[in-house]
C-alpha cells in the first residue's frame, strides 16, 4: 500500500517535475503542504510558502507579500472559487515583476466528457458541457467548482493584466499527466499507443477516448479539446521553449523519465530522480551497440544530467506504417519484412532458427526496437530510446512486441490485415501466448501495473463497459431489457442458437452451456461452418430458414451486431437477444444440492470458494468448515488441469475430475463447480453465481489481485471474507514431501 501511494504521488508530481525552476526561487503554493506537489517544489529546493486560497484575500498578507514570488503555482484551486478572477488580481499583484505563474485548470470542453465521464466537481455527466446551466439551479444546491473552457480562461488572464502565457494540454488529466503539449505544436506521434486514459467514473463512458486522437489532431481540435491545461502566465514576456514533454512517472523512482522537446529542436530525456541518471548512460551504451551492428541510431549524447538528441524530422515509423497499411497492403508488408530483419540483424544469434517455433535467439535483445520508438527517414528505419536489453532473448518476442505495439489502440487496422495474419507471417502462432507473456510481463514490471492495479481499475475505461453503455443508449428501456437482460426468456422452450463463432460465443458456452444448451452456432464465415466450439457445430445461417421461427431463439455473439440484426430480419427472425459479455445474466435457478437449515440464521445466503484443491488435505477442509458456518449455500470452483497448468505453472497431482469429486463429497459443500479456463476471477464468478461473500485464505489478504477483487464485490453489493491460512499443512508441504520421499 505504501509503494502504492509512493508511486500516485510521484505520478502527481509529473505535473510540474520536468519544469526548470530556478533554485532558491520565493514560490507561493496554492494548497496543503502535505500534497505530492508541494513535497516536489520542496525536494526542487525552492522557497515554498503554502497557504489556502481564501488566506490571500487578507489586505496585510497581501501588502507584506507584494511583489515577492518568484513563482505561483495554483493547481485545480481556482474552479473552487465563484469569482477566480478576483484572485487572479491578486496574483498578479504578488509576482514579481520577471515572476511566473503556474495554473493548473481543467477543460469544460475536455474530450473525456464527450465519452461519458462525470463532471470532475459535479459528479454528473454533461454538467461541464452544458455550461452548468442545471448544476447550481437551486438555492440549496451548494457551489462545489466547475470548470472553464479555453476561451473563458483566457478572458480571466486578460481582465487580470496576464497578456503573456502559454497553454499546454495535457492529457490524461492533472492528477495523471502523460503527455504535455504547448499550443506551439501539435502532436506528431501515434497518441492511441502512448496513452491509455483515465477517468474520473469509467463506469459511465460509453466511448473510448484514445480512439479519437488521430481526429482530433487532424481536425485541429487537440488544443480546444484537452482534458486540462497547465498554463504558464508571465508579466515581462519571458516564457518557458518546451514544446512537449512525456512523463513516465509510473515506473517508480529508478526508471521514472522525461523525454522534453524544446523550440529550440533540443530533445533531452532526464531522470526525474536523482536515482535514476545512472541509467541514462545505458541509452548511449545501447545505440553504441546497435550501430555497431548496422542498425541506424539517432545521434545522441550525455550532457550535464540529461541524454541529448537533435530533434527529428522524419516522420515516425510508427505512422508512416499506418498510413501504408490503409494505402498500399504489400508494401506495408514489404516494410515490416523489413523492420524483423532489422531486429534479427540488432546482435548475434546465440541460437539460430530451428524451425521448432523457437525462432532465433539473441545474444542481446532490444525489447524496444519497435516501430513506435523509431523514425522513418530517407528510406531508412532509425532508432531511438533503446534503453532496454536482455541477455540471450528471443528474437520472436520483440518482433511479437513489433506486431502487437503497431496494433495497439489502433483496432481499426485489425479490417485491412488482421493481427493474427501478421503473427502467422513471422511463424509466431505455435507459441504466440508465451511471446505475449514475455511482453506482459516486462510491461508489468515495468510500468508497476501490480501495484497500481486498484487504481488503474477505478479509473481505466473497460471496453466490456463502453459497449454495455453504448447498447443502453441505442434503446429504449423496454427494448434494452428485452434484447440485452432477458436474454433467456424462451431458452427453455427453444432450440438456442448463437449467432457468431468468436469470443464472445465462446465466452457464453464456457459459462452458460451446461444450463442452457446451445443447439447449433451459426457464422457467415463460410471456412467455419463445420467446425465445432464446446461440442457444438457451426453451420451457415441458411439452418435458420430450414427450422419454424416458434422453433428457436437465437442469441447474438457479436460485438459489432447491427448488420447481423439486418440479416436477423431479412431472414424472418423476431426471437433474439443480444449476448452482452459485461453483463452478470446467472445461471437458471436450482433447488440447493443439500437442504438449508432455516432455523439457523446465518450473515451471508450464498457463499463462493475458488482453488486447486490438489492433494486434499485439513487446510481445505477447514476453510469449508469455516465458510458453511458463515452461508447457508456454499459453492465450490474447482481449477480445471489446464488452467493449474497455465496459472501455477505446475502439473497438478490429482486430475481434475478426482479433485472436484472430493470436493463435492464434503459434507460442508453443497456444489462443486468447474472454473473456466478463460474466465476463471472474482468478476466471472461473481456474475455467474451472484454470491453475498467470497471466502479466501488469508495468505492473499495483502495481495492487490485479491484487494482490487473485494473492492469490486463491495461496489456490487457482495463482498470477500479472509480465513487464517493453515500453516502447518499445504498442498505445496505436502508436495515437498512426497519428491524428498521419491528421491
Amino acid at each position: 500500500m505504501e509503494q502504492t501511494q509512493e508511486l500516485i504521488n510521484g505520478i502527481q508530481k509529473g505535473l510540474l517535475q520536468w519544469y526548470d525552476f530556478k533554485e532558491g526561487s520565493n514560490v507561493l503554493y496554492i494548497g496543503d503542504e502535505n500534497t505530492p506537489l508541494a513535497h516536489m517544489l520542496v525536494e526542487k529546493k525552492l522557497k515554498t510558502i503554502c497557504m489556502p486560497l481564501e488566506m490571500l484575500l487578507e489586505e496585510d498578507w497581501q501588502q507584506e507579500y507584494c511583489q515577492y514570488f518568484d513563482y505561483i503555482v495554483c493547481i485545480e484551486a481556482l474552479e473552487k472559487q465563484t469569482v477566480p478572477v478576483s484572485f487572479l488580481d491578486i496574483f498578479h499583484m504578488l509576482l514579481r515583476s520577471n515572476g511566473i505563474m503556474l495554473l493548473g485548470m481543467n477543460n469544460r470542453m475536455g474530450i473525456r466528457y464527450f465519452c461519458g465521464d462525470r463532471d470532475s466537481y459535479t459528479n454528473r455527466c454533461f454538467d461541464s458541457i452544458e455550461g452548468y446551466r442545471y448544476a447550481y439551479t437551486k438555492m440549496e444546491d451548494n457551489f462545489q467548482g466547475r470548470s472553464y473552457n479555453r476561451a473563458e480562461i483566457r478572458r480571466m488572464l486578460n481582465a487580470s493584466g496576464f497578456e503573456q502565457f502559454c497553454f499546454y494540454s495535457v492529457f490524461s488529466d492533472l492528477r495523471n499527466p502523460t503527455l504535455i503539449y504547448s499550443e506551439r505544436v501539435l502532436p506528431t506521434e501515434d497518441l492511441a499507443n502512448r496513452l491509455i486514459p483515465l477517468l474520473n467514473y469509467p463506469y459511465t463512458a460509453f466511448m473510448n477516448e484514445r480512439l479519437l486522437y488521430e481526429d482530433l489532431v487532424d481536425n485541429d481540435m487537440f488544443h480546444q479539446m484537452a482534458n486540462a491545461y497547465l498554463i504558464e502566465c508571465t508579466i515581462d514576456g519571458t516564457l518557458s521553449d518546451v514544446d512537449h514533454v512525456t512523463c513516465s512517472m509510473d515506473r517508480g523512482r529508478e526508471r521514472a523519465l522525461f523525454t522534453i522537446i524544446h523550440h529550440s529542436e533540443r530533445v533531452e530525456k532526464k531522470a526525474a530522480y536523482p536515482e535514476g541518471r545512472k541509467r541514462l548512460a545505458l541509452f548511449v551504451e545501447h545505440g553504441n551497440d546497435l550501430a555497431a551492428h548496422g542498425i541506424s541510431v539517432v545521434d545522441a549524447r550525455i550532457e550535464k544530467d540529461a541524454y541529448v538528441m537533435p530533434y527529428m524530422q522524419g516522420e515516425a515509423a510508427q505512422l508512416y506504417l499506418k498510413r501504408l497499411i490503409r494505402t498500399d497492403k504489400d508494401k506495408f508488408l514489404q516494410e515490416m519484412d523489413r523492420f524483423r530483419d532489422l531486429i534479427l540483424q540488432s546482435s548475434e544469434h546465440v541460437k539460430e532458427d530451428t524451425g521448432n517455433g523457437e525462432g532465433v535467439v539473441l545474444r542481446r535483445g532490444y525489447i524496444d526496437m519497435v516501430p513506435l520508438n523509431s523514425f522513418y527517414i530517407d528510406g531508412e528505419f532509425v532508432f531511438y530510446d533503446q534503453e532496454f536489453c536482455q541477455e540471450d532473448y528471443p528474437a520472436n518476442a520483440i518482433i511479437t512486441r513489433m506486431i502487437t505495439t503497431f496494433y495497439s489502440g489502433n483496432t481499426s487496422l485489425n479490417r485491412i490485415i488482421p493481427m493474427d495474419e501478421m503473427f502467422a507471417r513471422y511463424h509466431l502462432l505455435e507459441k504466440i501466448e508465451y511471446w505475449q507473456e514475455m511482453e506482459y510481463k516486462f510491461l508489468s514490471k515495468l510500468l508497476n501495473e501490480e501495484s497500481l492495479l486498484r487504481y488503474y481499475s477505478k479509473h481505466r475505461v473497460n471496453d466490456d463497459t463502453v459497449n454495455s453503455n453504448r447498447q443502453r443508449i441505442n434503446c429504449s428501456d423496454a427494448e434494452y431489457r428485452e434484447i440485452f437482460i432477458d436474454i433467456f426468456k424462451d431458452a427453455d422452450t427453444r432450440k438456442l442458437i448463437l449467432f457468431g463463432s468468436g469470443n464472445f460465443s465462446k465466452k457464453f458456452l464456457a459459462l452458460y452451456q451446461k444450463d442452457y444448451p446451445v443447439y447449433a452456432i451459426v457464422d457467415n464465415n463460410e471456412g467455419k461452418w463445420g467446425e465445432s466450439i464446446g461440442g457444438v457445430k457451426i453451420c451457415s445461417p441458411e439452418i435458420l430458414r430450414q427450422l419454424k421461427p416458434a422453433e428457436y431463439k437465437v442469441i447474438v455473439c457479436i460485438k459489432n451486431y447491427v448488420s447481423v440484426l439486418r440479416q436477423l430480419e431479412s431472414l424472418g427472425v423476431d426471437k433474439y437477444s443480444i449476448y452482452d459479455a459485461n453483463i452478470g445474466y446467472g445461471r437458471k435457478s436450482r433447488e440447493p444440492a443439500k437442504s438449508i437449515d432455516k432455523a439457523v440464521k446465518k450473515k451471508y445466503h450464498v457463499g463462493y470458494i475458488s482453488g486447486v484443491f490438489d492433494l486434499f488435505h485439513i487446510g481445505h477442509l477447514n476453510m469449508f468448515k469455516r465458510a458453511k458456518e458463515q452461508c447457508d449455500y456454499l459453492i465450490v470452483g474447482v481449477v480445471t488441469d489446464e488452467g493449474v497448468r497455465k496459472i501455477k505453472k505446475v502439473e497438478p497431482f490429482v486430475p481434475f475430475e478426482e479433485r472436484i469429486e472430493m470436493v463435492r463429497s464434503c459434507r460442508y459443500v453443497d456444489e462443486a463447480v468447474e472454473i473456466p479456463l478463460q474466465y476463471n476471477d472474482t468478476k466471472e464468478a461473481y456474475k455467474l453465481y451472484h454470491f453475498d461473500c467470497q471466502f479466501s485464505g488469508s495468505d492473499y489478504i495483502n495481495n492487490p489481485s485479491w484487494i482490487n477483487n473485494k473492492e469490486f464485490l463491495e461496489q456490487n453489493g457482495s463482498t470477500m471474507v479472509f480465513f487464517p491460512y493453515t500453516e502447518s499443512t499445504s498442498s505445496s508441504k505436502i508436495k515437498a514431501l512426497i519428491d524428498k520421499k521419491l528421491m
